[in-house]
């Protein structure tokens, strides 16, 4: 049996997901890339992998589903003969004062941010092998408390709770379990409705003075799920440029 790395990185598609799961097949693990909507987007992902000479399939699911979930873990144990690493990038932003926002929408939100990542998380924890990592998501907004941001500082807050609690519950497993939050990225949910001037407003906030890049993340999210980050464990790492 080959002893590579496999990585299921849900999310995979776009933005930070897709620069995450390119990042680990770059690093040499086979990656599921898993997607809900964009399947033209992951099949990108999957050839521009392949054709650099890596391993990668992609895998439907709705990170909320526990069954799509099962079967995406499946896919990969049957294709590549296991699970190493657990990546949960999926993600739902929505922006309103609390005082305005639709209830319906935080329940969107907090199915796909709480639910989808648990979901992914006690996966991972059922099936992931000794040696292997789980990557949550979070955001720097649980700790910057930008104005807008309620309904998803409170879903990404749940985030790092389970992922602490995970990784103690995972003692003698040989499992690492670790958030990474990051600041103002530049990827298109960010950037979707600002304007220059708030865009320009925010990548002063960091001392390095830009927004980070989803390969800014990505490169902070291989090393935890590397041999070499294994001895990092319950911890949220701020991948935010400084921002405090």
């Amino acid at each position: 049996m080959s002893d590579q790395r496999v990585a299921v990185v849900s999310g995979g598609s776009r933005g930070i997901g897709r620069a995450i799961a390119m990042t680990l097949a770059a690093r040499g693990a086979a990656v599921v890339v898993g997607y809900q909507g964009s399947a033209d987007a992951a099949a990108e992902v999957v050839d521009t992998i392949t054709s650099a000479g890596g391993r990668a399939v992609r895998a439907r699911a709705d990170v909320a589903d526990e069954t799509a979930v099962a079967a995406m873990f499946d896919e990969a144990e049957k294709t590549y003969g296991g699970v190493d690493v657990v990546v949960n990038s999926a993600g739902r932003m929505s922006l309103s004062p609390i005082a305005d926002l639709d209830l319906d929408e935080l329940d969107a939100v907090h199915r796909t941010n709480i639910r989808g990542t648990f979901v992914m998380a006690r996966e991972g924890a059922r099936r992931a092998r000794p040696g292997g990592a789980i990557v949550t998501l979070s955001t720097s907004v649980v700790g910057l408390q930008f104005p807008g941001y309620g309904a998803y500082a409170a879903s990404k807050g749940a985030v790092e709770a389970m992922t602490l609690v995970l990784a103690r519950e995972l003692r003698g497993r040989d499992v690492t379990v670790n958030a990474v939050a990051p600041g103002p990225t530049a990827t298109d949910l960010f950037l979707e409705g600002k304007d220059e001037a708030a865009i320009e407003r925010l990548a002063k906030q960091p001392p390095l003075e830009r927004l980070g890049t989803p390969a800014d993340i990505a490169e902070v999210v291989a090393f935890l799920a590397s041999p070499e980050g294994h001895w990092v464990n319950g911890q949220v790492v701020r991948a935010n440029g400084g921002i405090i």
